[in-house]
């Protein structure tokens, strides 16, 4: 046999399936060397998990009590809007809101008619007078912890209402309460529960402008009305009763409106 047959293709084919073979399996092994080299051990990957579920468990809450409180915020936008909405149309048929009780001599007959006036205009899903206590919380509670439990008590002739869109209101003479979440929130001055006064025949949110968001609403939650309207947020939630915040802010109307 010569060198030029054993040249031939037919003959060396079988020779270079061999080192193709050799050359495909030394670069499997590179692969696997490099797999093993980049892989987590099951030590590695469970510390990292442990850092991830630390990290969510600091920052989720904060992130559930943020989205819940511009829930809040939204919700008390629009009821203030309804609520200057249905103000108005009274007014438009019965005359300014000072001249509604020419003929009532008691605060009973007032907040009758104020209630009788006002719901006229809105969307009611379930009118409790004065008897029920299902529309609206009889014991709510302050931010520091106070308890108001006379809310239902006869005599005060304060009525109650539930509105279709599950908010609850209470009139009273020249103010009302209302209830975000009607009564089945925390029911608490400044976070559920938000107080609107009847000023100059309009009604405004109480607390809006004044020294009230220093004196009541970081004490008590009665005058944050219109710090959550005209802010935007409920940042007097995470401040201290100075209106401190965890960052060092503290908070008042012009300056410092956010705990951010």
């Amino acid at each position: 046999m010569t060198n030029k047959t054993l040249c031939h293709p037919e003959f060396s084919s079988g020779s270079q399936e061999h080192e193709m073979l050799k050359q495909v399996q030394h670069d499997n092994e590179l692969y696997l060397t490099f797999r093993k080299a980049l892989a987590f051990t099951l030590a590695e990957t469970l510390i990292v998990m442990g850092i991830i579920g630390v990290v969510a468990a600091l920052t989720i809450p904060n992130l559930n009590s943020s989205t819940a409180d511009k829930e809040k915020v939204a919700k008390l936008q629009k009821l203030y809007s309804n609520l200057e909405d249905a103000f108005g149309r009274a007014q438009s048929v019965y005359g300014p809101f000072d001249e509604w009780f020419i003929n009532d001599t008691t605060d009973e007959e007032k907040i009758k008619r104020f209630s009788e006036r006002l719901i006229e205009f809105m969307k009611i899903s379930k009118n409790c007078g004065t008897l029920e206590t299902s529309c609206f919380p009889c014991n709510y509670k302050s931010l520091d912890g106070g308890t108001y439990d006379n809310t239902c008590r006869s005599g005060y002739g304060y009525i109650r209402v539930l509105l279709a869109d599950g908010a609850a209101l209470m009139f009273m003479k020249n103010s009302l309460d209302v209830d975000i979440d009607g009564t089945k929130g925390a029911n608490i001055n400044g976070k559920d529960i938000f107080r609107f006064l009847i000023e100059n025949n309009e009604v405004v949110p109480a607390g809006r402008n004044s020294s009230a968001i220093d004196k009541l609403c970081f004490s008590s939650g009665t005058y944050c009305t219109g710090w959550v309207i005209d802010t935007g947020n409920m940042d007097y939630l995470k401040a201290d009763r100075t209106g401190k915040c965890p960052n060092g802010k503290v908070l008042n109307w012009t300056t410092n409106t956010s705990c951010k």
